[in-house]
């Protein structure tokens, strides 16, 4: 191919690309850079940018309400990632199996998650209705005759938004799993069982090590996922009652939009960074250990 030929190809290539690399750099780029650089200033959004050097990071040390939403995160993390792991897997490995009706089944278990993230919380707040929803009238017809409050109770409604998070996720990681599944070849378990290894074995000795890479991925997005939980608590609870389901990512929209507050939020938003890129890191670090690429 010639040089000027070449230089078409590539002039054409970089401007099929270019679309993107601009929505890149304006809306993506630049405002996590201004973002970093606004979280060493004290700023309202209209007013004079004030420098205060790292202040703002120094503030969060003795700020109750971010260690309220740090711990609630932590917990919704330590919940959230195994249980929706676990359940996933179960799914896929039973709808894996060829039983009848599996695309009906598999259809019923993705549909939570492409349904409108709001839409989903406005249906949980009708079934959590203490007085007239259906899960306490359930309760109550089982002779409970004190069922939770749910989103109204400072005890249950962090588990209330949990269990609400995890229904909504299932169907994602089912799908990844299910490829996963299918990946593996069939003579693995054929051999096995020629070998005298029953169900547990070889899901124990060939399921889990052939989805080890697919495991790993789930991981790090469950709990990237886990802490960016926001759409859920401001419609189901808005950080209620009291900070009982305040998250990081609540708590620095309450602080960037209602308190105007942007460098702050700011700085909330880059230790949530740093929090998540060290999980991630040291998951990158451990997954040698177990993780099987061959």
């Amino acid at each position: 191919m010639s040089s000027k030929a070449l230089r078409r190809n590539r002039l054409t290539g970089y401007t099929f690309l270019l679309p993107n690399i601009l929505g890149f750099l304006i809306f993506i780029c630049f405002p996590v850079c201004a973002s970093f650089l606004i979280s060493f200033t004290e700023w309202n959004g209209f007013g004079e940018i004030k420098f205060t050097g790292l202040s703002n990071y120094t503030r969060l040390w003795s700020d109750d309400t971010f260690r309220i939403s740090l711990i609630n995160s932590l917990v919704m993390t330590a919940v959230f990632v195994p249980a929706t792991l676990i359940l996933a897997i179960l799914a896929a490995v039973a709808l894996n199996r060829g039983i009848k009706g599996v695309k009906l089944f598999r259809t019923a278990i993705f549909l939570p998650h492409i349904t409108a993230t709001i839409a989903v919380a406005v249906v949980w707040q009708l079934l959590y209705n203490p007085t007239m929803g259906p899960i306490n009238g359930l309760l109550r017809s089982l002779g409970i005759a004190n069922p939770p409050a749910w989103l109204a109770s400072t005890q249950w409604a962090l588990l209330s938004v949990i269990i609400v998070s995890i229904w909504h996720s299932i169907g994602y990681y089912m799908v990844l799993y299910l490829a996963g599944l299918q990946g593996i070849p069939k003579d693995l378990y054929e051999a096995a069982e020629i070998d005298g290894a029953g169900k547990v074995s070889q899901f124990r000795n060939i399921t889990m090590p052939m989805l080890s890479p697919v495991i790993f991925f789930t991981v790090i997005m469950g709990i990237i996922n886990s802490f960016k939980v926001f759409d859920l608590v401001y419609v189901l609870t808005k950080g209620g009652p009291g900070r009982s389901t305040h998250m990081l990512v609540y708590d620095i929209y309450d602080t960037a939009f209602k308190r105007y507050e942007y460098g702050y939020a700011s700085a909330m938003a880059y230790v949530l960074f740093a929090i998540i890129l060290v999980i991630t890191l040291i998951q990158f670090r451990g997954q040698k250990r177990w993780v099987n690429y061959s």
